[in-house]
């Protein structure tokens, strides 16, 4: 994620001053930026929609219109919002996760009331007048996706891997008695271990990579289109189990439901895999051109 500061000059303006003040008594406001959420098509649905939302450091969110688009933005701290400033609160975690959830928050007010184009974390310009004349460089652009985007909304699913879960389960009951195991020694018992330990974890994977394949196939029925992203891994991963698939889906609002009911229980009764389907999100993934949104 990095910082998407427009402009050649943040101090091109002068600052604002308080009036009734003698020239050398007056002070300077601190200089801002503004951060931009999302852009939509100008009109009533982002203009009153605006006013109800409060932005990165309880901004007021706005909107700057151009050729017929509007984006919703906020001014933010151009010392803290800069290339330098923007390096130093992604490297801070808390910092990180607060930009990310207001950011996210006013991107979803926006997206349940108008169709929005989602932009990425950190898209900052120097003043609002850059702001418009972004939307007018890119006006063809940005219309071709939002007529893309109209009527459709973001499902992410995720396929999990975790061995542990078939581990140590119940034997499959039985009315014979067992016979007695030949004894064994401790080496021996521990390389038996570990060699049932390898194979259920191959076998979790093959099972995940099998069921991840199936819901592919499943939503390509339904979505019209589909961005592969790298598996989480860390603190990014969500839940037990490995992250081995990570995909968006551009689905018709009206077939959502569909959507669900076509992956609902995929997963049950398949040891060691785990599938979750999270949305209907703002699309965020569909958010550049179809060319560019299977770069990742």
């Amino acid at each position: 994620m990095t910082s998407h500061l427009q402009g050649d000059d943040a101090t091109s303006a002068a600052p604002w001053q308080p009036p009734g003040l003698p020239t050398g008594q007056r002070q300077s406001a601190p200089p801002s930026s503004s951060y931009v959420y999302a852009i939509g098509r100008a009109g009533a649905g982002l203009d009153v929609m605006a006013p109800r939302l409060t932005g990165l450091r309880d901004g007021r969110v706005r909107t700057a219109s151009a050729d017929g688009l509007t984006a919703l933005v906020s001014a933010v701290p151009a010392d803290a919002f800069s290339e330098e400033g923007m390096k130093a609160q992604l490297g801070n975690l808390t910092e990180l996760e607060e930009i990310a959830r207001t950011h996210h928050t006013v991107v979803e007010a926006a997206h349940t009331g108008t169709t929005v184009l989602p932009m990425r974390l950190a898209t900052v310009y120097l003043d609002d007048a850059r702001v418009r004349s972004m939307l007018r460089e890119r006006s063809a652009e940005f219309d071709a996706l939002l007529s893309r985007l109209e009527g459709h909304a973001e499902l992410g699913v995720k396929v999990y891997a975790d061995p542990r879960t078939t581990a140590g389960g119940p034997a499959p009951a039985s009315d014979a008695p067992e016979p007695a195991a030949p004894p064994v020694s401790p080496g021996r018992a521990y390389l038996q271990q570990r060699r049932a330990r390898r194979q259920t974890q191959r076998d979790a994977y093959r099972a995940a990579g099998a069921l991840a394949d199936e819901v592919r196939d499943r939503a390509a029925a339904l979505a019209r289109d589909r961005v592969a992203h790298r598996p989480q891994q860390g603190e990014l991963a969500a839940g037990a189990g490995e992250n081995i698939a990570n995909d968006a889906y551009l689905v018709p609002t009206d077939r959502l439901r569909e959507f669900h009911r076509a992956l609902t229980g995929l997963a049950d009764g398949v040891p060691g895999v785990r599938l979750e389907v999270t949305g209907p999100w703002a699309p965020y993934s569909f958010a550049t051109p179809p060319a560019e949104s299977r770069s990742e």
